[in-house]
C-alpha cells in the first residue's frame, strides 16, 4: 500500500485537488521593444560584462541579476540602472536574454 491508498482509506470522501502548474523553468520578466544593450568591458583589470537599457522595476532588475548569476555561476551586482556580470559572458547571456524574449544588441568586438 503506498501513501495515495491509506489516505484513500482515512479519507474516502476527499477528492484532491488538481496541482497547479507551476513552470520553474520560465521565469516571467517584463519585456520592453528596446533591446538590452550587451558590452564588454575591463573594470580595474579585470573583465566585466554590462547589461544596460532595462528599464523594469527594481525586482525584476533584481530577479534578472539573481538568474543570470546562478546560471552563470559567477558573482555580479545590480547597480544604477545596469547589470554587471562579472567575466566576459557576453554569448551565453544573449542566448539566456534570447530565449526569455528579450531583444539584446551586441556593443563592441
Amino acid at each position: 500500500m503506498d501513501l495515495q491508498d491509506q489516505l484513500k482509506n482515512l479519507f474516502p470522501d476527499h477528492e484532491p485537488e488538481d496541482e497547479p502548474d507551476n513552470d520553474k523553468n520560465e521565469p516571467s520578466y517584463w519585456l520592453q521593444d528596446d533591446p538590452i544593450i550587451c558590452k564588454y568591458e575591463k573594470r580595474k583589470g579585470k573583465p566585466v560584462t554590462v547589461l544596460e537599457g532595462y528599464n523594469g522595476a527594481d525586482s525584476d532588475f533584481k530577479k534578472l541579476t539573481k538568474d543570470l548569476k546562478t546560471l552563470l555561476g559567477v558573482g555580479g551586482s545590480f547597480k544604477n540602472e545596469a547589470i554587471i556580470i562579472q567575466g566576459d559572458y557576453r554569448d551565453k547571456i544573449m542566448d539566456f536574454l534570447k530565449e526569455n524574449g528579450f531583444s539584446v544588441k551586441r556593443v563592441g568586438g
